[in-house]
């Protein structure tokens, strides 16, 4: 059934202030793919954080106006799917990227990261970049390896005394 004119300003209004406050976003063509294929994929994208529309393209380039992703408008040719991250940038490609392995069908047409367009054969890079949690946990290793390698080093001139002491008195017990 087609939308009529509000229901479409009010779609892309929506779309555009997803894509307003997106990390990253992935078009996706999804020709093949059965409604219960879909549907597990959306399902997939909501447990992932990521925002996951199928909009005409007319109307996907309107929401993307004046947004970071505007630089997709050309590569909106074909029944797509849009997939915003919204927790970290890899988010959406993850979920694509894990989808597409097992469903040939869909295939990445576009993406972007914060206003630059990525050639369609970047979706594994972008899927590799680690999430909040991960990038914290690597940032808190990196400070922590100076201060651990001091507590070391100060431990270990207590620790040589101790064994030349006991080196000593081995020595000592032996010539007696």
């Amino acid at each position: 059934m087609p939308l009529n004119l509000d229901e479409k300003k009010a779609l892309v209004a929506e779309v555009a202030e997803v894509a307003a406050g997106a990390h990253s976003a992935v078009a996706a063509e999804y020709i093949g793919l059965t409604s219960a294929e879909m549907a597990d994929l959306r399902a997939k994208a909501r447990a992932g954080g990521v925002y996951m529309r199928v909009v005409k393209n007319t109307l996907a380039k309107r929401a993307l106006e004046g947004t970071d992703y505007e630089c997709m408008a050309d590569a909106l040719v074909g029944p797509l799917i849009l997939a915003f991250s919204q927790e970290d940038p890899g988010a959406a490609a993850r979920v694509i990227k894990d989808y597409s392995k097992e469903h040939e069908k869909l295939v990445v047409k576009a993406l972007s990261i914060s206003g630059k367009l990525l050639a369609a054969n970047e979706l594994d890079r972008l899927a590799s970049m680690p999430t909040k949690e991960q990038a914290i946990s690597m940032l808190m290793s990196v400070m922590q390896a100076p201060v651990t390698k001091l507590a070391r080093t100060l431990n270990e001139v207590p620790g040589k005394l101790v064994r030349t002491v006991a080196a000593v008195r081995d020595q000592k017990q032996s010539a007696a």
